[in-house]
């Protein structure tokens, strides 16, 4: 008899099919997040969970007398509580390193945006003002030769650093718990402390994962510290920022612009004053969206999966309930 899993999100067919060989499955297939009550109804019976938002609580487990692994299909897993999966001894996995380059990339085009304004451009062109373009509002900064400080050095803070110092010239300096002498090496980077990169750099940009430790460290001091004509970045998670910190420092002219992917409530409110700044790029958490990426995620989560319920070994485990 096969395992009962849950996948709750749509994910792609060859991946569903590999799935189905092992497991009996059920899969959401609602346009919307699957709501909370559903969920908890569709895990009564479950070995297995397939998710990219799963919040795991006691609450949730209690739901789930007979799981025995959750796989997110995201790198983060910020929405575990770790100290109950120990407890009740659940397996958590995630996807790391799929989506890597994929971010970066993400994250070299925001700055690319929000520093030569191709929003508001494309934007104007649209509207059939191309006649009406003020030179002198419109000019940008340069990215090339420019200073970018990276605060997070892991594997999507690499790739940044690589295409920024690489393809850009860029003068990259990052601040790391710990420092990174084999890429500082490979692609000439130097490491500074967080003020002197905040009061240096022309682009920062925050990649850390999300935790107790990291929760708000970017906040009303951070933003003093950079220069005025400085653009501030986030491509993690939004509540690694203090957000209405981040608001002030826009409005009051303590940084020049900024590109979110990520904010503190998602989906973003639609009177969140950020939507309304012309100097702020503001995506909708997609760093990792391409269909190559976002299958390999999909098929890695589902191998996780798998490899939980049929008692073989699995592969990604998260570093703190291995």
């Amino acid at each position: 008899m096969k395992p009962k899993v849950f996948i709750a999100k749509s994910i792609p067919a060859e991946v569903e099919a590999y799935i189905g060989e092992y497991c009996d499955y059920k899969i959401w297939e609602g346009e919307t997040p699957i709501p909370k009550e559903q969920l908890f109804h569709e895990v009564a019976e479950v070995e297995g969970l397939m998710t990219s938002k799963g919040v795991v609580t006691d609450e949730f487990l209690d739901h789930a007398p007979h799981l025995k692994i959750v796989s997110n299909i995201a790198a983060g897993y910020d929405t575990f509580d770790i100290e109950v999966m120990k407890r009740r001894n659940i397996i958590g996995t995630n996807t790391p390193n799929v989506l890597d380059d994929s971010v970066a990339d993400h994250t070299m085009g925001m700055i690319l945006m929000a520093a030569r304004k191709l929003g508001e451009l494309d934007y104007y062109v649209k509207q059939g003002k191309w006649s009406k373009l003020d030179d002198g509002y419109f000019l940008g900064k340069d990215v090339y030769n420019s200073r970018l400080g990276i605060i997070g050095m892991g594997n999507i803070g690499e790739k940044v650093a690589k295409r920024a110092s690489l393809g850009f010239d860029m003068d990259v300096v990052y601040y790391n718990r710990s420092r990174r002498l084999d890429i500082e090496e490979k692609y000439g980077v130097r490491y500074a402390e967080m003020d002197e990169l905040l009061k240096t750099a022309d682009f920062v940009v925050v990649l850390l994962p999300l935790n107790p430790a990291t929760q708000g460290i970017i906040g009303e001091n951070e933003f003093k510290l950079m220069k005025k004509t400085a653009f501030f970045f986030n491509s993690s998670r939004g509540k690694l920022v203090k957000e209405q910190d981040l608001i002030v420092a826009l409005q009051q002219g303590e940084i020049a612009g900024a590109g979110l992917d990520v904010y503190e409530v998602e989906p973003v409110a639609k009177d969140n004053p950020l939507l309304t700044m012309e100097n702020v790029v503001t995506l909708p958490h997609m760093g990792s969206a391409t269909e190559k990426t976002r299958f390999n995620m999909a098929m890695k989560a589902a191998e996780n999966l798998v490899a939980g319920v049929t008692g073989k070994q699995v592969p990604n485990i998260v570093k703190e309930l291995k």
